[in-house]
C-alpha cells in the first residue's frame, strides 16, 4: 500500500511541474520577471504587455484551440499533432521581436522573444521527423538566460532542468534520448544567441 501511496505522490508531483513548466507558463514568469528587473513606469507597462501578447496569450489561444478542435491530450503527446500550433506561435514569437524591437525595448527582452522564435523553429523542423521534448528545450533555453542576466545567483535555476526532465519521464511523455536532447538542444541554442547577439 506504501509503494501505490508513494507511486501516487510522484505521479501528482510529475504531473505539477509538467504542468507548470509548459512553455506560456515559463514564458510569463520570465517575461514579467526581466521586464520588472530592467524597467520602470510605462516602459514596464508597454513591454510587459507586448511580451504577454505574443509569447503568453497568443500562443496559449493557438495551442488550447488546437487541442479543443482536435479533442487532444493536454500536451499533444504525438508529434504530428504540433506542427500546426508550433508554426502559427512560431510566427507570433516572430511578431514579438519586430514590434519589440520598433518600441526599443532593452536589448536583452527583445533577445529572449528572438530565442523563443528560433528555438521554436528548430523545435518545429525537428518535429517533422522525431519527438523531442518541447518542456525541455523550454525550460533550458530559459535557464541559459537566468544565468546570463543574474550570473552566479542564477545557476540556481539550473536544478529546473532535471527536475522537469524527470516529469516528462516519469510521465512516460519521452524517452530519455528526448529530454536530454531537448535540454541540450535548448541551453545550447540560447547560450549561442546570447552570446552573439548580446555578448558576455
Amino acid at each position: 500500500m506504501s509503494d501505490w501511496n508513494n507511486y501516487k505522490a510522484k505521479y501528482k508531483t510529475a504531473n505539477i511541474v509538467s504542468t507548470l513548466s509548459n512553455a506560456p507558463l515559463i514564458a510569463l514568469f520570465m517575461f514579467l520577471g526581466l521586464s520588472y528587473y530592467f524597467l520602470k513606469g510605462v516602459d514596464f507597462i508597454t513591454i510587459t504587455l507586448v511580451t504577454m501578447c505574443f509569447a503568453v496569450v497568443i500562443p496559449s489561444i493557438i495551442a488550447y484551440a488546437w487541442i479543443k478542435n482536435k479533442n487532444l491530450e493536454l500536451d499533444m503527446p504525438n508529434k504530428e499533432d504540433r506542427l500546426y500550433p508550433l508554426f502559427w506561435i512560431l510566427l507570433s514569437y516572430l511578431l514579438g521581436v519586430i514590434v519589440l524591437f520598433i518600441i526599443s525595448a532593452p536589448l536583452v527582452i527583445t533577445v529572449l522573444m528572438f530565442c523563443y522564435f528560433s528555438n521554436t523553429m528548430v523545435v518545429l523542423l525537428i518535429s517533422m521527423f522525431w519527438k523531442i521534448s518541447i518542456h525541455s528545450v523550454g525550460i533550458a533555453g530559459p535557464v541559459a538566460f537566468l544565468i546570463y542576466v543574474f550570473d552566479y545567483p542564477g545557476l540556481i535555476s539550473l536544478l529546473l532542468i532535471p527536475l522537469v526532465m524527470w516529469s516528462r519521464l516519469f510521465l512516460k511523455r519521452h524517452t530519455r534520448n528526448q529530454v536530454v536532447a531537448g535540454a541540450s538542444l535548448g541551453f545550447a541554442l540560447t547560450t549561442v544567441q546570447i552570446y552573439f547577439l548580446i555578448g558576455f
